[in-house]
């Protein structure tokens, strides 16, 4: 069974998406941007957008059951290659005991002029 997953301690889905699916035991979370829900502002550095959009993460992780230690996958979209080993130092302090799989790429640009988009695959 399809499930929609939605939490207001992620930011709202700006586009005809939902923030994540569960399906069978599995959570697929849509890229995450660093916008503080709170406040609809980002951090300006890529080692605390880095930080905010795993935090928009594991808030939809929570929403539906699960933690930081059932994601299995993530992807990190950045705009600029130059800033990966700050996003890496972020991303590692994130993730201390279950590192999942990752792919890192470069896009042009990013939705509201963020610097970082994470999105997961999470399973029990």
């Amino acid at each position: 069974m399809k499930t929609t997953i939605s939490t207001p301690q992620a930011p709202a889905a700006i586009g005809p998406y939902s923030q994540g699916v569960l399906l069978n035991g599995t959570l697929y979370v849509s890229g995450q941007l660093p916008i503080d829900p709170e406040t609809g502002g980002m951090p300006p550095t890529v080692a605390e957008q880095t930080q905010r959009s795993l935090r928009n993460i594991s808030a939809i992780l929570a929403a539906a059951g699960m933690e930081t230690a059932d994601i299995v996958k993530t992807t990190v979209l950045l705009t600029d290659m130059n800033d990966f080993a700050e996003m890496n130092e972020a991303y590692a302090g994130f993730f201390t005991d279950s590192k999942p799989a990752r792919v890192c790429c470069a896009v042009a640009a990013l939705p509201k002029g963020a610097k970082v988009e994470i999105d997961c695959i999470a399973g029990k």
